[in-house]
């Protein structure tokens, strides 16, 4: 059997040379389209579409507001850039942007969905059901009867994690919750839609889930020695280690200051 001829090494030479010069073009020619792709106005951004949650703000104010931050072409522009911008605009949470060929964007919206004021009042801020705080108009808050919500902003979860939990605790009692606090010092406190204040006092969460629950349990029974319902409450103080004290509406002085033991 006769051994393979071997190719001179010109010829090899000449075949390493032409592949190289054939991918070469290739390259180029690529690149070319690229470069083509690149300045075509064909390739330039013509359109959003908008999807998703719109209620606070319509497509037409959404693209006015991100347009003008969006720079290059259906190939270029920086998808992340105008994802930001997108969650940028009031009420938006978050937003997912994708290409959407030859020249659109795709955008899907999420919005806040307020569950509370969040601070002082007028501030702007609200409080989503993720315990998020966002700036917004309170004016464009749809739902009537939002409790207010304050403390350290690092805790709004916390702060609304505790008014769901002690709201229906009061409400079974015909006492609805305005605002609940958290103070810098860790002290909870709520204000009545009666205008009552209550001090719930220091501690874990469960601490003071605890303490409210054996005040409300015998609130009725305080209230019923002077003829009086709950809702006469003005103010209770449970920061005291062996009961609590409170002050009921039309109630004299002397007997005010009623203390409830555990």
């Amino acid at each position: 059997m006769k051994a393979p001829l071997q190719q001179p090494f010109d010829v090899k030479l000449m075949n390493v040379a032409a592949s190289a010069l054939f991918a070469a073009g290739i390259v180029l020619l690529l690149a070319a389209v690229f470069w083509w792709a690149l300045r075509h106005p064909l390739f330039a951004i013509s359109g959003i579409t908008v999807q998703g949650d719109v209620a606070h703000n319509n497509a037409v104010t959404l693209r006015a507001n991100v347009a003008p931050r969006l720079a290059g072409n259906f190939f270029t522009v920086n998808l992340a850039t105008a994802r930001e911008a997108f969650e940028g605009v009031p009420w938006v949470r978050a937003a997912v942007v994708r290409r959407e060929f030859p020249n659109r964007l795709r955008v899907s919206l999420e919005e806040h969905r307020a569950a509370a004021f969040w601070g002082a009042e007028g501030e702007g801020r609200l409080v989503n059901n993720f315990g998020e705080v966002f700036e917004a108009n309170p004016g464009d808050v749809e739902s009537d009867g939002l409790p207010r919500l304050s403390g350290p902003q690092e805790q709004a979860a916390l702060v609304l994690t505790m008014y769901q939990t002690l709201q229906p605790m009061f409400e079974a009692l015909d006492l609805g919750l305005e605002h609940v606090a958290l103070t810098s010092r860790g002290s909870w406190q709520v204000e009545l839609d009666n205008g009552g204040q209550v001090e719930l006092g220091r501690g874990t969460p469960e601490e003071v889930v605890a303490r409210t629950q054996r005040f409300l349990q015998t609130l009725t029974q305080v209230t019923s020695r002077y003829s009086r319902r709950p809702d006469a409450l003005v103010s209770a103080d449970l920061r005291h280690g062996d009961g609590y004290a409170v002050r009921l509406r039309g109630v004299g002085t002397t007997g005010a200051d009623a203390v409830g033991k555990n």
